[in-house]
């Protein structure tokens, strides 16, 4: 029998939701259970695909190709397990499922109203694509409270009220806020938070108290009696030093221990060595790095969470703290060089990320070019790989007007758009004026390697998949031009048709691919091209 654990959240936003049903999932992992994590978003957009990372962070993509939250990469980085197109929807994407149904003749001519066709959608995507799965935890996106919301809150008291106590588990996530100048936690917020989620027919089993001191006995009691919730039951989620101590200290609050109270399950002793050694490893380092990320959402660092984790994945295997400075790419476009080029010279290495657009490309051609002339260590991903070619083709191979045709038409189309590629057993294609989202080439792809390049060697073999998301591509008809200046493909599809890694053989360590090597590492398994990354590095710390 699959259980079901609903995951909310009260009080404030960004509490740490999908952090915490990734956590509680490794937590049953780490006790043999088998888990999968479903994320429910309560906006009108049909995914985030074409959201601004500024406002929403990082699209996150699967093997089988949905874009997604961001969450869903917390789930993957602690559990391992893969997620896919059936574990995060939209409320744009019931609504359109709803409505294209409705237009199908399906209701038979019933009048479409949110309850029960709406919640019916929400309950089958739920429950639907289920394997042997002991828990599926399912969180609820926003804040208890926002009318956005109440469809997935009304759908899940359903399958609360049809499952049962024995099926089903509600668990809230709240804060704890401390008042400095009356020196004391308030447990108000929590009290009104609950009282919310029961004026939707809810009732929390468990609470996860979020919260930057230690909670006294009598307040823990007094939490318990005023929530309707047992003492033990409410859960002290304090801060720690990194998010890969999450798990141990979840666990020492008995947060795994209660969920399997609740279900009523044999209270098996979790092995949590894997995590008790990367927590260790993660707080004695044996050194340190500085990797510039010269990117253009830096101001929202979710912009990239996927990245700067896989770089504490790398410093996990290097046994090095990884100190990421975010710089703006817009920064190195000014026509004075000396007063930009101060923010590269002490740093360890650089790393360019994916983006859209033409704002800032010129400055992240002008952060590669001091990579490359500077011997720092150089990773390029997605767009940071196209910029990498446009500055060796302007720089080296003579091509002066070179750039890429989504900045518009241009003499030399080095880069340009993907009219068609191999998806499985079809070929995909698209046109200039497609539709935006999900037009893109996503998800895992195969690379063939060459034999003798330094991506074969750091992979290990060759040949590889990966993750994409992109709607551009190097031109394989530069190819010669681009080997002529240095710039080797070192991978391409089996095909032959499409570069996915760039390297060159004159330089310590650069590299640079079409596609987002970071969606795959993991902490316990750190992705092989960030590991390589961070120990060039390391080296490049050491001459310095």
């Amino acid at each position: 029998m699959t259980r079901f654990i609903f995951i909310t959240g009260g009080v404030v936003s960004s509490l740490g939701k999908g952090l915490g049903s990734a956590v509680l999932g490794a937590l049953l992992q780490a006790r043999g259970y088998k888990v999968r994590l479903r994320k429910l978003d309560p906006y009108l957009n049909v995914d985030p695909g074409t959201m601004s990372p500024t406002q929403h962070g990082e699209v996150f993509v699967t093997d089988d190709g949905a874009e997604t939250d961001l969450d869903l990469g917390h789930y993957e980085r602690f559990t391992a397990v893969h997620t896919r197109k059936t574990d995060n929807v939209t409320t744009g994407r019931i609504y359109s499922d709803v409505l294209a149904r409705e237009r199908r003749g399906d209701y038979l001519g019933a009048t479409i109203q949110v309850i029960p066709h709406v919640t019916d959608a929400i309950k089958a995507f739920v429950t639907n694509d289920l394997e042997d799965e002991d828990f599926v935890l399912c969180e609820i996106g926003g804040t208890v409270g926002d009318i956005e919301s109440l469809p997935f809150l009304e759908a899940i008291r359903q399958l609360g009220n049809e499952m049962g106590r024995e099926q089903t588990c509600f668990i809230h996530v709240t804060l704890l806020p401390f008042i400095k100048a009356a020196g004391e936690l308030k447990t108000k917020p929590t009290q009104h938070s609950v009282k919310e989620l029961q004026s939707v027919g809810i009732q929390p089993d468990m609470l996860l108290c979020r919260t930057e001191h230690e909670l006294p006995k009598e307040q823990r009691d007094k939490i318990g009696l005023f929530c309707n919730v047992r003492p033990e039951a409410v859960i002290l989620a304090e801060d720690v030093n990194n998010i890969y101590e999450v798990p141990l200290a979840y666990h020492a609050q008995g947060l795994d221990g209660q969920v399997c109270a609740h279900f009523g399950l044999e209270s098996k002793t979790p092995d949590l060595t894997s995590w008790q050694e990367i927590a260790h490893n993660v707080s004695n380092p044996e050194g340190e790095v500085t990797i510039a990320i010269v990117g253009k959402y830096t101001s929202l660092q979710d912009s990239y969470k996927s990245l700067g984790e896989a770089l504490t994945h790398g410093g996990i295997a290097n046994r090095v703290k990884v100190n990421i400075k975010w710089l703006d790419s817009e920064i190195f476009e000014a026509e004075d060089k000396s007063s930009y080029l101060h923010h590269l010279q002490n740093v360890s290495a650089i790393l360019v990320p994916g983006g859209f657009g033409q704002r800032g490309s010129e400055g992240k051609i002008e952060a590669i070019s001091f990579a490359r002339e500077h011997d720092v260590p150089y990773f390029g991903i997605c767009f940071g790989m196209q910029m990498a070619v446009l500055e060796t083709a302007r720089s080296l191979a003579g091509l002066n007007k070179a750039s890429s045709t989504e900045f518009g038409p241009c003499d030399e189309p080095v880069v340009g758009l993907m009219t068609e590629w191999v998806a499985g057993n079809e070929v995909a294609t698209r046109k200039d004026d497609d539709d935006k989202g999900g037009t893109m080439r996503l998800g895992a792809y195969p690379c063939a390697l060459t034999s003798g390049s330094l991506a074969e060697k750091v992979y290990g073999c060759e040949h590889i998949e990966e993750r994409h998301r992109h709607r551009y591509e190097v031109n394989i008809a530069y190819r010669e031009t681009l080997d002529a200046a240095g710039l080797k493909m070192s991978g391409l599809s089996p095909d032959g048709v499409l570069p996915e890694i760039v390297e060159r053989e004159d330089h310590p360590w650069f590299v640079a691919v079409q596609f987002h090597p970071e969606l795959k590492s993991k902490p316990f398994s750190p992705h092989p091209l960030f590991v390589g990354f961070v120990a060039a590095a390391r080296e490049k710390s050491r001459l310095v």
